[in-house]
């Protein structure tokens, strides 16, 4: 099962003490400021969690799976995601 944004609203609500209302607020709000935090090209580094960077991709040769044929693929900018050494140490001692 995925973690979803409800979730994390009632999460937020219960650890807190929020109203669902304000923690959904909450949410909206850090999710936004990291948007716009990208958008503009910036990294966004969450202490023990990750960073966020942008990166570009070239244009590049693809191929249509549906027909076989070949097509060339736009250059694009993409999220990219780096956890960190805290997080990562705790997935793998997890298992």
């Amino acid at each position: 099962m995925s973690l979803t944004k409800s979730h994390i609203v009632e999460k937020v609500s219960e650890d807190c003490d929020f109203t669902k209302k304000d923690s959904a607020e909450t949410v909206e709000i850090l999710l936004e400021i990291m948007k716009r935090t990208l958008e503009t090209g910036e990294n966004v580094l969450v202490s023990g969690f990750g960073k966020f960077c942008i990166r570009d991709k070239n244009k590049r040769r693809g191929r249509n799976p549906a027909t076989g044929s070949d097509l060339m693929l736009r250059s694009r900018k993409v999220v990219t995601f780096k956890c960190s050494r805290k997080l990562r140490d705790v997935i793998n001692n997890s298992q």
